[in-house]
C-alpha cells in the first residue's frame, strides 16, 4: 500500500512518516512538499533508518505520484499561533487547500484512494474536498476529533493515576472550540468513569478543559504539535490498510447521524479499506446531543463564508 503525505517535510507530516515507518505496515511511503530540502533531508532521514524499521520504500516524489496513491494524507497548511482558533486560519488556509485539491484533480486522482485530511481547520477543509474533489464522499475523510480523544484519554488517566491503555473516553463534534465531551460513555476497562472516585463535575470540568486547551499548550510551548498527531493519523491509517472496522471518531460528511447532514463532523465512524463504512448512533445525553447539533451549525455557518473562496 502506497501513502503519500502532502506536506511531508513539515512537523506533522514528517512525525506521520515515522509513526507509519515504525509499525512496518504500510509499503510505501511519498513524502511531498514545496519546500524541497526540507522534504529530502526527511526523506533521507527516514530512509537511513529503514534496515532496523523495515522493509519499506521511502521516497520524495510530486504530485503525479501521490495522486495514484491508496491514501493521501493532506498536512499542509499553516500553523495556529497561540491565541488563535482553529477557524482563524481558515481564510490563511483555504487558498492554500484549494491549490492541493486543484493539483490533485489535474494529476489524475485515483478513483479507488481515499483522501485523508489532517490539515486546519480539519472539518471545513474535509468539506471543501468532499464538495470540490468530486471523489466518493465516504473516500474523503478528516483527521478530527481523533486527536482530542487521543490527549482526552490519556490526560485523564495521568491525572487518575490508571493506564493510558485502558482509559475510554471520546470528544466528538468540531476539531475546535465547539468540541463536545462524551462522559455518557466514558470508561476505565468498561467500569464507569463518571462514577470513578474523585470524579465529580469540578474534576470532570477541568479535565475537559485542560484538553481543550491542550493543543494552544502545545504550540506555546514548542511550537506546534507532533508525536500525538503523529500517532493519531498512524491509528487511522492502520484501520483502513489492515481493514479493522475500527470506531473512530474521524470527521466525514453527514447524512443525517444525529441529525446532522452535509456537515464535516465527527460522530463515532466505522473505518476499513474502503474507507468511511457505517456510523454508530448510540443514545447520548441529552446536552450531549444538542451539543453536537450545536458544534455542527458553527461549522456550517462558517463553511458558507468560504462557499465561493
Amino acid at each position: 500500500m502506497r501513502i503519500s503525505i502532502i506536506g511531508g517535510g513539515g512537523r506533522v507530516g514528517s512525525n506521520a512518516a515515522y509513526a507509519l515507518q515504525c509499525a512496518g505496515i504500510v509499503d510505501e511511503i511519498v513524502l511531498v512538499d514545496v519546500n524541497a530540502d526540507l522534504v529530502a533531508g526527511e526523506t533521507l532521514d527516514l530512509v537511513h533508518g529503514t534496515s532496523l524499521a523495515g522493509d519499506q520504500r521511502i521516497v520524495t516524489a510530486g504530485y503525479e505520484t501521490a495522486a495514484k496513491s491508496d491514501i493521501v494524507i493532506i498536512t499542509a497548511g499553516l500553523r495556529r499561533k497561540p491565541d488563535e482558533s482553529r477557524l482563524d486560519l481558515i481564510n490563511r488556509n483555504v487558498g492554500l487547500f484549494g491549490d492541493i485539491l486543484g493539483n490533485l484533480q489535474s494529476t489524475g486522482l485515483a478513483s479507488d484512494a481515499i483522501v485523508f485530511v489532517v490539515s486546519n481547520p480539519v472539518d471545513i477543509l474535509t468539506r471543501m474536498a468532499v464538495e470540490r474533489l468530486g471523489h466518493p464522499a465516504e473516500k474523503v475523510i478528516g483527521l478530527g476529533t481523533v486527536l482530542d480523544t487521543v490527549r482526552f484519554c490519556s490526560l485523564i488517566a495521568q491525572d487518575l493515576r490508571l493506564p493510558p491503555t485502558q482509559v475510554r473516553a471520546l470528544i466528538l463534534g468540531e476539531h475546535g472550540d465547539s468540541m463536545v465531551p462524551i462522559w455518557s460513555s466514558a470508561a476505565v476497562n468498561g467500569l464507569p468513569l463518571t462514577q470513578w472516585k474523585g470524579m465529580n463535575p469540578a474534576k470532570l470540568n477541568q479535565l475537559f478543559d485542560r484538553t481543550k486547551k491542550s493543543g494552544a499548550e502545545v504550540i506555546r510551548l514548542k511550537g506546534g504539535a507532533g508525536y500525538a498527531v503523529g500517532v493519531s493519523i498512524a491509528e487511522v491509517v492502520h484501520a483502513i490498510a489492515l481493514d479493522r472496522r475500527r470506531v473512530l471518531p474521524i470527521s466525514s460528511q453527514q447524512n443525517g447521524a444525529y441529525g446532522i447532514r452535509r456537515t464535516c463532523i465527527s460522530v463515532p465512524t466505522v473505518i476499513g479499506r474502503a474507507g468511511v463504512l457505517d456510523r454508530v448512533e448510540l443514545e447520548l445525553w441529552p446536552k450531549e446531543r444538542t451539543a453536537i447539533q450545536a458544534s455542527a451549525r458553527a461549522l456550517d455557518e462558517t463553511f458558507s463564508k468560504i462557499g465561493s473562496a
